[in-house]
C-alpha cells in the first residue's frame, strides 16, 4: 500500500501542475476580447447600459448591418453565434432582427421558432413576426399553435397588430369559434374601436358566413374608411345577398374600382346580366378584371354573341380573356370559330398556356383536324409548356378521336400521371375504331394497376364491346359492373347493351332489358333499339319503339325518318305517306345533312401522285357524284 502511494504521487503533482495551466490560460482567453468574425469589424466599448443591464444597442451596430446584408444560412448561423458571445441577442433590438431575417428574407419560420424559445423576454413584435410567416407560408395550422403553445404560454400581451394576423388565420381555417374568442380578447384588451381590427373581423365573419355578425361589427364603428364599406359589401355578395349589398354601394360616401368589380361580380353571380351591364356601362373605370367578368357572365348564360362584342371592345386582353372566349365556343360547339380566335390569340402578344390549349385540343378533337393537333403537341413542346393531367388527356383524346390511335397510346404510355379521365379515354378511343380486345385489356390493366373504374369507364367499356360486336364480353363486363365495382347501371349503360344486343339482331332481348329498366329509360336507349329495328327490318317492333320516342321528344325529327326508313325497306308506301302526314302536321322539317371533310393542301403534282393522294382525291370525288345521283332520283 505504501508503495502504491508512493508511486501515485508524482503523477497527482503532474496532473495538479497540468490543470493549473490550463485555468491560466482560459482565463487569459477569457480576459481577451471576443473573436471577431469579419476582418474589418470592430469591437465598441459600451458606456452606457439600460436598466436590465444590457449595454444600450443602436441600429448603427455593425453586427446588425452584417445581419441585414446575409443570405444564408450559414452566415446566419455565424452572426448569431457573435451576437450570443458579445452579449447582444438579448437586446429586444438584436432579437427582433434575428426574428424578422429568419422569417422574411430566408423563410425559415421554424427556426425563427426555435430561437424565439431562447429570448428569455420576448415581445408582441416578435411573436407578430414568426404568426405573420406561418401565414405568409400557408401554414394557418402552424400559426395557431405557436399563438396558443407559445405566445400565450409565455404570458406575451398582443397588441393591436396582433389581432388582424390572429382573425386572418381564423377566416382562412373557416373557424368561427377561433374567431369569437379572438375577437372577445380584443374587446377584453380594449381593441374594439380599432379600425384595422374592426376591417379584419368583418372580413373574417363574412367569409365564415356569419354576414350578420359582420355587420354588426359595421355599425358598431363610428369611423369607417374604404376598406370597412369594401369588405362590408365583398361579404354581402359572396354570401349572395347582393341586394343588400346594392343597398350599401348606393350609401357610399366613394367608391373604388375593387366597390364596382364587388357589385358586378355579384350580379354575375347571381345571373343578373342587364344590372351588371347597367353598372359597367356608368363606370368611370374599368380594368381588366371587369371586362373579363362581364365576357364570364355573358358566358355563362349562353349569350356568345354579347361576350364576343365586348372580348372584341378589349383594349388590353389578358390569357384569361382569350381562355374565356375559348373555352366558351368550345361549350357551345362552334369549333371552327375556336381555332380561329386561337390563330388570333397565337398572332397577338398574349402566350397561350396549359387551359388555352386544352380548348383547342377539343375543338380540333371534334373537328378532326389531325394536322392542328400536332401542331398544338408541337407547340407545347417547343415552348415548354408545363402539361398537367388535363392537358395530356385533351392531347390523347385529340389523337384517339382523330383515328391515330397509336399516337395516342404513345401519350398514354408517356403520362407521369394518369386519372380515371386519362384510362376512359383511352379506352373510349380503342372502342371507337373497333379494337374492342385492346379496349378490354387496358380495362383489365386498370383494374390491376390504375385507378378505382367509374360509371363512366363502363360505358367507355361497353361501348367498346358494341363497336367489336363482343355480345358475350358486353354481357359480362354489364353484369360485373354491378356485382363486382357496385356501380350501379344508368341509362348509358342501358342504352349501350341495348345497341349492341340489336346490332347481333337480338331485338326481343333488347325490348326485355328495356322493360327490366329500373329506371325510365332515356331517349337514348329507345333511339338504339329503333336503330336497330331499322338495321333488321323489324317494322313491329320499329312502331312501338317509336312510337315511344315521340313521346318522349315530340319534337325530334329522328324516329319519324328512321320509322319512314323502316317502312321503305318493306315497301309499305302507304305507311311511309302516313309518317310523313304526321310530320307535316306536327311542322317538323328534315335539315339537310352534311359531311366535314378536310383537304389538306396538296404542293405538287408530283407529291401527290407519290403519296397517293391523287388516287383517294378521284375516290372521293366519285362517292361524292354518286350521292349526288342517288339524291336526284330520291327526288
Amino acid at each position: 500500500m505504501t508503495v502504491s502511494l508512493k508511486l501515485l504521487k508524482p503523477t497527482t503533482a503532474r496532473l495538479s501542475s497540468m490543470s493549473l495551466d490550463k485555468m491560466i490560460n482560459s482565463k487569459k482567453n477569457l480576459a481577451k476580447p471576443s473573436p471577431k468574425l469579419w476582418p474589418n469589424d470592430h469591437q465598441p466599448e459600451f458606456a452606457d447600459f439600460d436598466d436590465q443591464g444590457l449595454p444600450i444597442l443602436s441600429i448603427n451596430h455593425p453586427i446588425l448591418h452584417t445581419l441585414e446584408s446575409c443570405s444564408n444560412i450559414t452566415d446566419f448561423n455565424q452572426i448569431h453565434a457573435q451576437l450570443i458571445v458579445s452579449g447582444l441577442f438579448q437586446h429586444p433590438l438584436a432579437a427582433g432582427r434575428v426574428v424578422k431575417k429568419l422569417c422574411t428574407c430566408l423563410n425559415s419560420v421554424f427556426l425563427a421558432a426555435f430561437v424565439f424559445d431562447s429570448i428569455e423576454q420576448p415581445d408582441a413584435f416578435l411573436c407578430n413576426t414568426i404568426i405573420n410567416g406561418y401565414v405568409n407560408l400557408n401554414d394557418t395550422v402552424g400559426a395557431l399553435n405557436f399563438y396558443y403553445e407559445r405566445m400565450v404560454a409565455k404570458w406575451v400581451l398582443p397588441n393591436h397588430y396582433t389581432f388582424p394576423l390572429l382573425v386572418k388565420v381564423c377566416a382562412v381555417i373557416g373557424s368561427v369559434r377561433e374567431g369569437q374568442k379572438a375577437h372577445a380578447l380584443v374587446f377584453k384588451c380594449g381593441f374594439e374601436l380599432d379600425l384595422f381590427v374592426r376591417n379584419s373581423l368583418m372580413h373574417m365573419y363574412s367569409i365564415c358566413g356569419r354576414i350578420c355578425d359582420a355587420r354588426e361589427v359595421f355599425d358598431l364603428g363610428s369611423v369607417l374608411d374604404l376598406v370597412s364599406w369594401n369588405s362590408m359589401i365583398d361579404g354581402y355578395v359572396k354570401n349572395r345577398e347582393v341586394g343588400a349589398a346594392r343597398k350599401l354601394f348606393d350609401q357610399m360616401p366613394e367608391r373604388d374600382i375593387f366597390s364596382w368589380n364587388s357589385m358586378i361580380a355579384g350580379y354575375v353571380e347571381i345571373g343578373d346580366m342587364m344590372a351588371a351591364r347597367e353598372l359597367f356601362e356608368i363606370m368611370s373605370f374599368s380594368d381588366v378584371f371587369s371586362w373579363n367578368c362581364m365576357i364570364d357572365g355573358y358566358a355563362r348564360i349562353g349569350n356568345v354573341s354579347m361576350a364576343r362584342e365586348l372580348f372584341d371592345r378589349m383594349t388590353v386582353r389578358t390569357v384569361v380573356s382569350w381562355n374565356t372566349m375559348l373555352a366558351l365556343y368550345v361549350r357551345y360547339k362552334d369549333y371552327s370559330e375556336c381555332l380561329r380566335l386561337f390563330d388570333k390569340m397565337i398572332g397577338g402578344e398574349a402566350r397561350p398556356n396549359d387551359a388555352s390549349l386544352v380548348s383547342v385540343l377539343t375543338a380540333c378533337a371534334y373537328l378532326g383536324r389531325l394536322d392542328r393537333g400536332k401542331w398544338v403537341h408541337s407547340y407545347i413542346q417547343t415552348n415548354r409548356i408545363k402539361s398537367d393531367v388535363l392537358l395530356w388527356t385533351a392531347l390523347l383524346t385529340m389523337y384517339a378521336k382523330c383515328g391515330a390511335i397509336d399516337l395516342a397510346r404513345y401519350i398514354f404510355d408517356e403520362m407521369p400521371n394518369k386519372n380515371v379521365v386519362s384510362w376512359n379515354s383511352m379506352i373510349m378511343g380503342y372502342g371507337m375504331h373497333g379494337h374492342g380486345e385492346k379496349a378490354l385489356e387496358l380495362f383489365l390493366e386498370m383494374d390491376k394497376r390504375g385507378p378505382m373504374p367509374n360509371d363512366a369507364t363502363f360505358v367507355c367499356v361497353l361501348s367498346a364491346c358494341t363497336h367489336a360486336g363482343m355480345v358475350l364480353e358486353g354481357w359480362w363486363y354489364f353484369d360485373l359492373m354491378r356485382r363486382v365495382f357496385k356501380v350501379e347501371p344508368k341509362v348509358e349503360h342501358y342504352g349501350c347493351m341495348v345497341d349492341l344486343l340489336g346490332r347481333a339482331g337480338l331485338m326481343k332481348d333488347s325490348e326485355e332489358l328495356i322493360r327490366k329498366i329500373p329506371i325510365e329509360a332515356g331517349p337514348a336507349s329507345w333511339g338504339a333499339l329503333l336503330s336497330a329495328c331499322r338495321t333488321h327490318s323489324n317494322s313491329e317492333l320499329g312502331e312501338m319503339v317509336a312510337k315511344r320516342l315521340t313521346e318522349l321528344e315530340p319534337v325530334d325529327i329522328g324516329p319519324y325518318v328512321l320509322l319512314s326508313n323502316i317502312y321503305a325497306a318493306e315497301g309499305k308506301w302507304d305507311d311511309v305517306d302516313n309518317v310523313r302526314k304526321m310530320m307535316k302536321e306536327k311542322r317538323i322539317q328534315k335539315v339537310a345533312g352534311s359531311s366535314l371533310i378536310h383537304l389538306e393542301e396538296l404542293k405538287s403534282e408530283s407529291s401527290m401522285e407519290n403519296s397517293g393522294s391523287l388516287h383517294r382525291r378521284s375516290m372521293l370525288y366519285s362517292m361524292l357524284s354518286e350521292m349526288g345521283m342517288r339524291m336526284k332520283l330520291c327526288q
